[in-house]
């Protein structure tokens, strides 16, 4: 499995529109997270391991989204995301929705890293670091450091 551009599917339900069929725009966020999540979850680090292990939680940051065509009821997507930058203390992820290869939604995210206990800004330890830079995009390596 690939986690340079890591690709979650998702179906759209009637909980996820308004009345018209048409996805509501704050569910896109949901979307986005379910696949940051999983991504994390491929590379062995779920959400209460990096809890338990490492004492640390990931929180976004900031947020920019492009809204380009809608989703609607019963819509097959696929949620992407790369990470595009990686620091001690943040990641910054660029994200895609799809249906087959029409982009619904491009979005880039800002991850902080936070202590689970003070919810303050924290670096991540080495051994953590070293899993994530290598799937870093090469594309972006450059402008990682």
């Amino acid at each position: 499995m690939s986690t340079l551009r890591f690709s979650w599917p998702t179906r759209i339900y009637w909980e996820d529109t308004d009345a018209g069929g048409v996805v509501y725009h704050a569910r896109y966020v949901a979307f986005m997270e379910r696949a940051r999540t999983e991504w994390m979850r491929a590379l062995g680090f779920g959400q209460e391991r990096m809890q338990r292990e490492h004492g640390m939680v990931f929180a976004v940051r900031a947020m920019q989204m492009d809204f380009i065509r809608p989703a609607r009821l019963d819509d097959a997507l696929e949620v992407t995301a790369t990470l595009v930058q990686c620091k001690r203390a943040s990641m910054v992820f660029e994200q895609q929705v799809l249906r087959g290869d029409q982009v619904l939604l491009t979005a880039q995210v800002r991850i902080a890293a936070l202590d689970a206990g003070s919810f303050r800004p924290r670096g991540m330890d080495d051994a953590l670091l070293a899993v994530l830079k290598p799937h870093q995009h090469p594309q972006f390596t450059d402008q990682a450091d």
